[in-house]
């Protein structure tokens, strides 16, 4: 993503991805990538800041992320890089700071995704054991837990399709066992459907506004489309496959979604609903008291979740290791670990920058950790999108490209933008997730200032970013590139 003038990034020929993904595998790739955290940790906390009506911001999230996913969509398909948005960024503004600002926004966003899902994961696990442990003994359970997926970083996990194909069917099955658990509840006449109606807010604003707040929280749930196009160069027909298989992803995680809200609502007290962390195995276990179901419930979930923290983890250690190799940031956190192959200063960095989100955000909001990772996760990526989709109107001019590509309708980029930019404002979020996003971004900040004097004051060299493409390809090298090339 950047060079230095002296080559600090001595690159070198490298051969093409192997394109393995027809539309089938990209399919699960894209459905196992947006279900996980949001619907399985989050479904209380929409449901508690705008009452039964909780499906109402989801519809809406859903919306916008579709419309979003249309600039994406003609943008994989004309610039068929792994890089996506730091990519597009960068061919439509040139702006060098402007483009690492959005790949370190991107990488915080898996960094409060990864926490988000420890902290499901460490509820999931207290309540399967039966364990009462409070909210310190949840906080040393989700630290544990990515102490754990840390280990197997630097190992060297491979996240291969097969292993996609088996988590995102076991994300599926617990979310189809609450659906049918809640038809099952409405044969039975124990599901409330008028509840579904009912919009409440906790605080004295419209609905308007208190639709948009909690529309941003329910985005959450539909993140995740975008790391798909990291995966163009390893698919057979992109501009073919990617628009209708992400489209239709889209949709089907829609439905999902949008069916166990409902259920879930149904079934569950409002009251009950809005202080759970643990909202779908109550459902299950309201709303089918007789089947055993819900004494395997919370692993399937920690199952679920537990894929949404390691894809998270594994990308954020990757991407910063590939700024670091590239000289945007400092040399250290390029380090590879010989015998392993794997980038173990920034898999530790991640690692303690995760860890430290969870302790702080426990210790101050306790049961609300979930929502404010959750919405600080959406806030950066809806930030992020804003921007791709001001790229994708400003690349319509870019006239280079040859090949057959996608073309979005014309006005759903500018729609992606106004409707992004919106839910960005103070209107949509709370202080608190403004306050953990800067944090974040003044860290990746400081260590730019840092690499910057460095290169400049001691060593003379003038850092630059060149080829956001670099970066996608630095990702993969750890575990079969050179172990030598170290920074």
């Amino acid at each position: 993503m950047a060079q230095s003038a002296d080559s600090k990034t001595r690159s070198r020929p490298q051969p093409e991805l192997k394109r393995v993904m027809g539309p089938g595998l990209l399919l699960l790739f894209i459905v196992g990538d947006i279900l996980g955290t949001g619907v399985y940790a989050l479904t209380g906390n929409i449901a508690g800041e705008i009452g039964g009506a909780a499906w109402a911001p989801i519809l809406v999230a859903f919306v916008v992320a579709t419309i979003t996913a249309f600039s994406y969509l003609e943008l994989v398909t004309k610039y068929p890089g792994a890089s996506g948005a730091a990519l597009y960024t960068h061919k439509a503004f040139g702006i060098h700071f402007v483009t690492f600002l959005v790949t370190f926004a991107v990488l915080s966003s898996g960094l409060t995704s990864a926490s988000t899902a420890a902290s499901a994961v460490a509820s999931n696990f207290a309540r399967g054991f039966g364990l009462d442990v409070g909210t310190t003994g949840i906080t040393v359970i989700a630290v544990a837990f990515i102490a754990i997926l840390a280990a197997i970083n630097i190992r060297g996990v491979t996240e291969g399709l097969a292993f996609n194909v088996v988590l995102t069917s076991i994300e599926l099955t617990g979310l189809l066992i609450v659906i049918l658990v809640g038809f099952w509840a409405s044969f039975q006449g124990q599901a409330d459907f008028s509840q579904t109606m009912i919009f409440e807010t906790s605080e004295d604003k419209g609905i308007f506004l208190a639709l948009t707040a909690v529309t941003s929280l329910a985005f959450f749930s539909f993140v995740g489309f975008e790391d798909s196009v990291n995966m163009v160069e390893e698919t057979k027909n992109p501009s073919r496959d990617f628009p209708r298989v992400m489209l239709f992803g889209l949709g089907l995680t829609g439905v999902v979604y949008i069916l166990v809200s409902i259920f879930t609502v149904a079934v569950v007290p409002i009251g009950v609903l809005g202080e759970s962390t643990t909202p779908l195995l109550d459902m299950v276990r309201i709303g089918a008291p007789n089947i055993p179901i819900d004494t395997i419930y919370p692993f399937l979930t920690i199952f679920a979740v537990a894929n949404t923290a390691l894809i998270n983890m594994l990308m954020a250690s990757r991407l910063l290791y590939g700024m670091a190799r590239q000289g945007v940031l400092p040399d250290f956190l390029g380090h590879v670990l010989h015998g392993r192959r794997t980038p173990w200063s920034a898999i530790v960095f991640t690692t303690l920058l995760a860890m430290g989100l969870i302790i702080v955000i426990n210790n101050l909001l306790g049961s609300g950790t979930a929502s404010a990772l959750g919405g600080t996760t959406a806030l950066l990526l809806l930030g992020v999108f804003t921007i791709v989709n001001i790229a994708a109107i400003i690349l319509r001019k870019d006239h280079g490209p040859t090949h057959d590509y996608f073309h979005a309708p014309r006005v759903l980029p500018y729609l992606g933008a106004i409707t992004c930019a919106y839910l960005v404002g103070p209107w949509a979020q709370d202080l608190i997730e403004y306050q953990i996003a800067v944090v974040l971004l003044l860290i990746g900040l400081g260590l730019w200032i840092v690499n910057f004097l460095y290169d400049r004051l001691f060593l003379g060299r003038k850092v630059r970013f060149e080829n956001p493409e670099d970066l996608a390809r630095m990702e993969d090298e750890p575990e079969g590139g050179d172990p030598h090339r170290t920074l």
